[in-house]
């Protein structure tokens, strides 16, 4: 079942293009922008929006899948719906039509009539794209279609997107914010476990050429599947190439170097100031629920550690499974901040198949008790234990 994988890189790279497509022009990119209704919106931000880019992005990646995989439609789902409304007030279905003239009609509905902006998003939404990877071709599993669910977030760190800082500094390798932040995340779980299977995060915005100014991206993947266990090998920043792990000590004695994570800007007080004692100054602040989780693919971080309920299922099934095939997970924070000291439980990973009991809108599909991204069970062990201990010294202060 490589050939799902391989169809979700190449169509996460058509999504890529459409993504700089969009942004390449501003003049096309002021029109893009809807703000979310009641319902949609994700609590976290006051406003919260949603572009035509998110939503041709997840309604080209259904209807290539659609194509290719006739009944896997039924099983994907993704953050936008696929209504937009103009400026006039109509309200129109975002598709992807049969033909480019088709679907330039339609577009240039939703841009009121903008006909050289509608021509231009419909060439690229319909230009062919070839993308893979030559380790895929090492693969030869099956994987039942019927069991496939596929989450899309279509544009992950929206907000950075419709900013569009090009100009922002890393961070020892981290980007706090800018166009850098953004992703589209693509994962694929199993419908009976909800255990994540295979993942793709598409990265648009890595380097930019300061001539023509276009940029180019990267695309990072992974499957775990029945003891099987692959992803992509990418050139990474890494802080920690060609240097001492974290985990070791030096031959001087000193003591181990502390552990790094990287948050949201939004994380609570208590969280920040235990993690200050674990992490020391190795604490990164990042936007992008998706990007952070990439920071821990990336080697940049040992964990990306978030305590709220503002992170959904499209937001982390694709980096999960990454990760999983890398050796780590995503775990439910307060799950594993509730496990009994010392106890050697399962970790409790996100599942995908279920939404939360009670729940309405968005909220349905939240990861209620805030996440923890890691790449070692040993590692996020020990930086477990030393969190709970310094929440525990902090509670007793208050």
């Amino acid at each position: 079942m490589s050939d799902i994988l391989r169809e979700l890189l190449r169509i996460s790279e058509k999504a890529a293009n459409i993504a700089r497509a969009c942004r390449q022009q501003e003049a096309l990119f002021q029109l893009l922008i809807e703000e979310k209704k009641e319902g949609e919106k994700n609590k976290k931000f006051t406003l919260d929006f949603k572009t035509l880019a998110d939503v041709l992005v997840q309604e080209v990646i259904k209807q290539n899948m659609e194509n290719k995989f006739p009944g896997l439609e039924k099983n994907i789902f993704g953050e936008e719906s696929n209504e937009f409304t103009n400026d006039l007030g109509e309200k129109i279905t975002i598709q992807l039509c049969s033909t480019e003239e088709e679907t330039t009609e339609l577009l240039s509905r939703v841009l009121s009539g903008n006909r050289l902006a509608s021509e231009a998003l419909a060439k690229v939404v319909h230009q062919d794209v070839a993308f893979g990877d030559p380790a895929l071709d090492s693969i030869n599993i099956s994987i039942p279609q019927d069991i496939l669910g596929i989450w899309v977030d279509p544009i992950d760190s929206t907000y950075q997107y419709i900013k569009g800082s090009a100009d922002v500094k890393a961070n020892q390798g981290i980007f706090p914010c800018g166009l850098q932040c953004v992703t589209i995340l693509i994962g694929v779980y199993d419908i009976q476990t909800g255990m994540p299977l295979m993942g793709v995060i598409n990265q648009p915005f890595v380097s930019q050429d300061l001539n023509t100014l276009r940029w180019k991206g990267e695309c990072y993947w992974g499957l775990s599947y029945m003891g099987t266990n692959i992803y992509s090998l990418q050139p990474t920043t890494s802080k920690n190439s060609g240097k001492t792990h974290p985990a070791s000590t030096s031959s001087e004695g000193k003591s181990p170097h502390p552990f790094s994570a990287v948050i949201s800007t939004s994380e609570k007080e208590t969280i920040k100031a235990a993690l200050s004692r674990v992490c020391e100054d190795s604490i990164f602040r990042a936007a992008g629920a998706g990007y952070k989780s990439l920071c821990v693919v990336q080697d940049l971080v040992d964990v990306y550690i978030f305590s709220e309920d503002t992170t959904f299922k499209w937001d982390t099934c694709a980096p999960h499974a990454i990760l999983r095939a890398m050796g780590g997970g995503i775990v439910d924070m307060k799950g594993c901040l509730e496990r009994s000291a010392g106890a050697r439980l399962s970790l409790p990973e996100l599942l995908y198949h279920t939404e939360n009991t009670g729940a309405t809108g968005v909220d349905r599909w939240a990861n209620k008790g805030g996440l923890i991204a890691y790449r070692s069970r040993k590692r996020l062990e020990t930086f477990l234990s030393h969190l709970l201990q310094n929440l525990a010294s902090l509670e007793s202060q208050t």
